[in-house]
């Protein structure tokens, strides 16, 4: 099935229009949140979540026995947020740095999750097949229920975020600030990070504990590139992961063998790969071309300004005089000398150069602003 009959059929195809619009919807609730979690510097924090989810996976199972993804989600909501806060404790109450921490909570719950997943693959009972698709995610037993979940957290996390989207603004960048502003900061921070760790938690049945973080973050990334707002940054990293998920899918739909998450997780990263290299802000293309732009104007005007101390130093700056220094100075000046003509800065007659009336006004300005400097 090629890309162009998988959107024929997303219309009529109840799988593939539930799956569609669960990823799109976890793609744009990732990039809303993975935005905070980006400008925050908190980038590991979701790597951390969603592994320190695992193990709540395991012991819900453990608990009922029964693989209904209402009360998996629950556990690994729990158990991410006491991974959340242990993180915490272990930032503020010791004198641990914030990535050995992460490191200490990522490995250890994992370790935990495991370990309870091979426990549970060894017992008898045929119910617990399957388990192991919260590792890397299956997209495909995304059902109606499941969407619907989603959309209801979507929805109140806008709700949330327009409500308190002024005292989000001010922690975020200043948050000694937010405190003399007389705003409760624990209760704020906490109240994003339960939204990051609940973001992650739905994504896990879709892309899995291993590439979740990457769905956190990569949208917002790319969207970091185009803007410097924070409410246009959110809306692009909303865009960029819900087009990652519907994109992620076709592509993984329309191919064999091709699991839907980690395809999800590729088409976000091309969307960073893009941004990094075409925004026209901070890309590496258009820095590139800024620089050289410079680099030419700066050799422009040092070609200028040794112009003009050959100017108010020789009384008769006579061709061959003057060409012999010029051509001495950086070998650059013959392409210069036109470009600078271009600019009506000087004007050429044969062998001859003389400074126009604007080109020694510029010149001068450039000769006094360096006596200034110096």
């Amino acid at each position: 099935m090629s890309i162009g009959e998988y959107f024929n059929l997303l219309w009529t195809d109840y799988t593939l229009r539930t799956i569609t619009l669960g990823t799109a919807v976890l793609g744009a609730i990732c990039g809303m949140l993975g935005s905070f979690a980006v400008l925050r510097k908190q980038s590991l924090l979701g790597d951390a979540i969603s592994h320190a989810a695992l193990p709540g996976i395991a012991i819900a199972f453990l608990i009922t026995g029964a693989k209904d993804s209402n009360i998996l989600m629950l556990g690994a909501l729990v158990s991410g947020l006491i991974g959340t806060f242990w993180i915490r404790g272990m930032i503020t109450k010791t004198h641990l740095k914030t990535d050995t921490a992460l490191g200490l909570i990522l490995s250890l719950f994992f370790g935990f999750g495991m370990m309870l997943l091979t426990y549970i693959q060894k017992q008898p009972n045929a119910n617990q097949a399957g388990l192991d698709k919260y590792l890397f995610g299956q997209a495909a037993t995304l059902v109606e229920s499941d969407v619907k979940v989603m959309i209801i957290v979507t929805g109140i996390c806008l709700f949330v975020l327009l409500l308190f989207w002024k005292e989000f603004k001010i922690l975020l960048f200043d948050a000694d600030y937010t405190k003399t502003l007389g705003f409760n900061t624990r209760f704020i921070d906490i109240l994003i990070t339960f939204f990051i760790v609940l973001a992650i938690v739905l994504g896990l049945q879709t892309v899995g504990v291993v590439l979740m973080s990457a769905l956190l973050l990569a949208p917002a990334a790319a969207a970091r590139q185009w803007t410097n707002s924070l409410g246009l940054m959110v809306i692009l990293a909303a865009i960029f992961g819900a087009f990652s998920g519907v994109l992620g899918t076709a592509i993984s739909a329309s191919q064999n063998n091709l699991s839907t998450g980690p395809v999800i997780v590729l088409v976000a990263s091309v969307f960073v790969f893009v941004s990094f290299i075409f925004s026209p802000g901070r890309g590496l293309l258009f820095r590139e071309i800024r620089f050289r732009k410079n680099r030419k104007d700066l050799q422009l005007k040092k070609t200028l300004q040794f112009m003009y101390g050959i100017v108010k130093t020789h009384d008769n700056i006579s061709h061959p005089h003057a060409i012999r220094i010029l051509n001495n100075f950086h070998g650059f000046t013959r392409g210069s000398l036109r470009k600078l003509e271009e600019k009506h800065w000087i004007t050429l007659e044969g062998q001859q150069w003389a400074l126009t009336n604007e080109g020694f006004k510029e010149a001068e300005d450039l000769y006094n602003q360096q006596s200034n400097n110096e």
